[in-house]
């Protein structure tokens, strides 16, 4: 079974509002770019990615958590976050039963990881890995 299938899996057999919650949050994050990546890692976790780690997502007992791997660094005009402010790198969104999501915000809060994901990329590359044009000489 491929992770996009162990997911609707999941969702599948969250049959109260967190499967509908999840179900919402995945469909708002895959809106933000065709690229996205679904995996499925730490033992049963949703994890949304595109040059790194967008969103861990989980549902609790109480809550849908969706965690931002580097939420700390992103901007948050819309004031989603709403957990995790004791760490320095990661964020998290709490949705509780009855929370409405806003969708255009939360996608473009994926659409700034991505932008986030990308520019850390860029500088991990080391500096001269253009290709270089070789000619035959002779």
């Amino acid at each position: 079974m491929n992770p996009s299938e162990r997911i609707e899996e999941l969702i599948a057999g969250l049959t109260d509002w967190r499967g509908e919650t999840l179900a919402s949050v995945r469909k708002s994050i895959l809106a933000a770019d065709q690229e996205i990546i679904e995996e499925w890692k730490w033992m049963g976790s949703p994890v949304w990615s595109r040059n790194g780690i967008i969103a861990v997502g989980n549902a609790h007992k109480d809550k849908v958590k969706l965690t931002f791997a580097h939420g700390a660094s992103l901007p948050d005009p819309d004031k989603l976050f709403n957990a995790g402010f004791g760490g320095n790198v990661w964020r998290a969104i709490d949705f509780f039963e009855g929370n409405k999501i806003n969708e255009r915000a939360l996608t473009n809060l994926v659409r700034a990881t991505i932008d986030y994901n990308q520019i850390k990329l860029k500088k991990k590359a080391p500096a001269g890995t253009r290709a270089k044009v070789h000619r035959n000489k002779k």
